[in-house]
């Protein structure tokens, strides 16, 4: 009897684990397939290997399509339809403006997908002479930064009113042990409209100090008030309060930085607070502001921006036909 109670209780465990199993297969079957790569400018240097964005690609397979678009890096994510599975074979297509089309005969699999794109204009000596030059690039931003001015100093006494050596029978509030009878002693300060308290101190300059505490020292959120309590459990103590005054004042500070030219592109990267960026650069001798909104539009390049993880942006402007870097 216990050897059949045996056989059953494993029959039972090994039918639990290929269910789990079976189901842990499943449901990964089930899960769609990303392909993920980038898409670069095709060139033997790899200094020259620029990112290109807005590519489009398309996965195609006898069971489906599905499609994505390159970002600033030239990332792309693709997941495919339900029904496409890896080994299965897939044809990647690689459409952008001015580059020749890539097909790309492939299996389906995890691994990082890298497509290297020849653009359709070659330059030539004779059309680069022809060209207009852009010269002499700087990119000017601004930042917020915050200054002081120094309002004064805020100087206030107050007591904490009390009589030593009264027992304290649990009606609060009372000394730290519980024993003795407590006074709290409290005030607030008002720095002022558009004011704000630094540095705030607190001491007790008079009477049996030494059985004195403080409670809260404490500035509102934007340090406009300053709140003082303290705790005495003997006789009235006298407390001093200093705060320094201060008047918060924001401004503007314009920052220049030079961007890095590979090729027929130029980038940069700005910090998070960076704000009205612009481009400074010679066209042709003449030179022209070009701010760069939110549609980051120049008339000589084609700029992406991205976003990084520390938030600093990172641009990069390609250079549109008819356009070239001068050289120093």
């Amino acid at each position: 009897m216990n050897s059949r109670k045996k056989r059953a209780t494993w029959t039972i465990v090994v039918v639990a684990i290929l269910v789990t199993t079976l189901a842990v297969v499943l449901l990964h079957s089930r899960r769609p397939v990303v392909l993920k790569g980038a898409v670069l400018q095709l060139d033997k240097d790899p200094n020259r290997q620029l990112p290109l964005a807005d590519v489009q690609i398309t996965a195609t397979n006898s069971l489906g399509s599905a499609n994505a678009t390159s970002d600033a890096s030239g990332f792309f994510s693709l997941t495919l339809p339900k029904g496409l599975r890896r080994r299965q074979p897939v044809v990647l297509h690689f459409r952008r403006k001015d580059y020749q089309p890539l097909d790309w005969d492939d299996f389906i699999s995890d691994r990082l997908y890298i497509a290297q794109m020849v653009p359709i204009h070659q330059h030539t000596s004779a059309e680069s002479k022809s060209e207009s030059a852009v010269s002499n690039i700087r990119i000017r931003y601004s930042v917020k930064a915050t200054t002081e001015a120094n309002i004064g100093s805020a100087v206030r006494t107050f007591e904490a009113v009390n009589t030593g050596n009264s027992l304290c029978d649990k009606r609060p509030p009372c000394s730290p042990d519980g024993k003795w009878k407590a006074a709290i002693g409290s005030i607030s300060l008002d720095a002022g409209e558009g004011n704000e308290f630094h540095d705030a101190r607190v001491a007790c300059i008079a009477g049996p100090c030494p059985f004195t505490k403080i409670e809260r020292r404490e500035f509102s959120q934007d340090h406009r008030h300053l709140n003082v309590a303290v705790r005495d459990w003997s006789d009235t103590t006298t407390f001093l309060v200093e705060a320094e005054v201060v008047h918060p004042m924001t401004s503007d500070l314009v920052r220049e930085t030079y961007p890095v030219m590979f090729g027929r592109t130029l980038n940069f990267n700005l910090p998070p607070a960076a704000g009205g960026a612009s481009i400074e650069a010679e066209v042709d001798g003449e030179p022209i502001i070009f701010p760069l909104g939110p549609d980051l539009f120049l008339r000589w390049a084609d700029c992406h921006s991205e976003v990084d993880k520390d938030q600093s942006k990172t641009y990069r402007c390609e250079l549109k036909p008819g356009y070239k870097f001068r050289e120093k």
